[in-house]
């Protein structure tokens, strides 16, 4: 049985010991095809910041540069200095869990080594010289100029996860399904072939690629989502740093919240992402061994991207969403510690991207009557509503002044 928003709200603002950690794009951002366009609210900011320690982000977006969450944050509210010195910069994890921000805008970038950083500052040009000799072979009647600003459009070159964002190639062009699961297997061949290359200059166990949506995984790689007539699948693939997977933040977030309330980090103040276990069983065990239950916090998370689909021979579901793991993570947790945990979800197909909605109410592509993961309350009218929400939710969690 779902709650609805009263109720989650009831439960969030009667708890003093609690933690919100949310996703960004698509939550509290609409999803566009190019993310230089994202806008974000500015009375969804101060709400933020009326939460203080309780809330983090935990996103596979970036915090720093010109594609970065935090020129959205400064666009919204009137400058940088505004923004630090308010303290209004969205405080968490971004790049899967391995690039951390506080509140004033100060980064950080636990256990990522130069040799990476040099490899990843690289990567964007390696990604456009393949692109663009090979987006020709697959479409031919694009001339010199398209090529340029299709490959322009689709690569983000972020500073610590390197993307390719194919929604403004889809929505350029009518093409048929066939065509979109050609490209789609194109980047993710391109993309494979830059890891293979990161391994012969030694960096073996430095790399993994992040494909949203995905289907799960299959022998330790992330599975693409291939295009069908109803739903776009596949549309980025994140060329990412291992260990900076949105569980193992969940666990650094966990981290800084109780050293934040008790003075005491229970994983140690060094403790990154890429220290993480990489099992669920171990994470939580982890848990268990250092945060006795009356030190750990409800956690609400709070996400878009989650799938399930019926595989094609019939047997059993494919499961995945780049918002699969952390929400599984923070409702074992909540079993085990005997809290009453939530999975929250944004209904995210308003925006300019096709993909499965829970307009009514069946989660159909989203999640399946056998899934292990029990979602608990739902935003079907998408980003603005549950921005609303939140703006009502932190105004009463600040006045009962715990």
């Amino acid at each position: 049985m779902l709650l609805s928003h009263d109720e989650l709200l009831s439960e969030i603002v009667s708890n003093e010991n609690i933690l919100i950690v949310q996703d960004l794009d698509g939550v509290c951002m609409r999803l566009v095809e190019d993310p230089l366009t994202r806008e974000m609210d500015p009375e969804y900011i101060e709400a933020v910041a009326r939460l203080n320690s309780d809330f983090f982000v935990l996103t596979n977006g970036e915090h720093s540069s010109i594609r970065g969450v935090n020129r959205i944050v400064e666009d919204a509210i009137g400058g940088s200095k505004i923004a630090k010195g308010r303290g209004l910069y969205l405080p968490g994890l971004a790049a899967g869990g391995i690039q951390y921000q506080d509140r004033f805008g100060n980064i950080d970038t636990p256990g990522v080594y130069e040799k990476e950083k040099q490899y990843l500052y690289e990567l964007p040009k390696k990604m456009e010289k393949l692109f663009s000799r090979r987006l020709k072979d697959v479409m031919p009647n694009l001339n010199e100029e398209e090529i340029e600003a299709q490959v322009r459009k689709s690569i983000i070159d972020t500073e610590l996860s390197p993307t390719f964002n194919l929604n403004f190639l889809f929505k350029s062009y009518v093409m048929n399904t066939e065509k979109k699961i050609e490209i789609q297997k194109l980047i993710n061949t391109i993309m494979q072939e830059l890891i293979n290359e990161s391994k012969d200059e030694g960096l073996r166990n430095s790399f993994f690629l992040h494909i949203a949506p995905n289907l799960g995984k299959e022998d330790g790689k992330e599975k693409l989502k291939l295009s069908t007539t109803t739903d776009i699948g596949t549309t980025d693939i994140q060329f990412m740093v291992n260990g900076a997977v949105k569980e193992s933040g969940l666990l650094v977030l966990i981290n800084k919240y109780v050293e934040n309330k008790t003075g005491r980090a229970p994983f140690g103040k060094e403790f990154n992402a890429r220290m993480a276990p990489k099992s669920l069983e171990d994470l939580i065990n982890l848990c268990i061994k250092h945060i006795p239950k009356n030190t750990m916090p409800t956690l609400i998370g709070v996400g878009d991207t989650v799938t399930s689909s019926y595989k094609k021979n019939g047997v059993g579901w494919d499961r995945g969403g780049s918002d699969r793991g952390f929400l599984t993570l923070i409702k074992e947790i909540g079993s085990e510690y005997q809290l009453g945990n939530r999975a929250v979800l944004i209904d995210s197909s308003d925006g300019e991207v096709n993909r499965p909605n829970m307009k009514d109410g069946t989660l159909t592509g989203i999640t399946d009557p056998e899934d292990d993961l029990k979602i608990d309350c739902i935003f079907p009218l998408g980003t603005k509503d549950y921005t609303k929400w939140f703006i009502k939710m932190s105004k009463v969690r600040e006045s009962r002044k715990f």
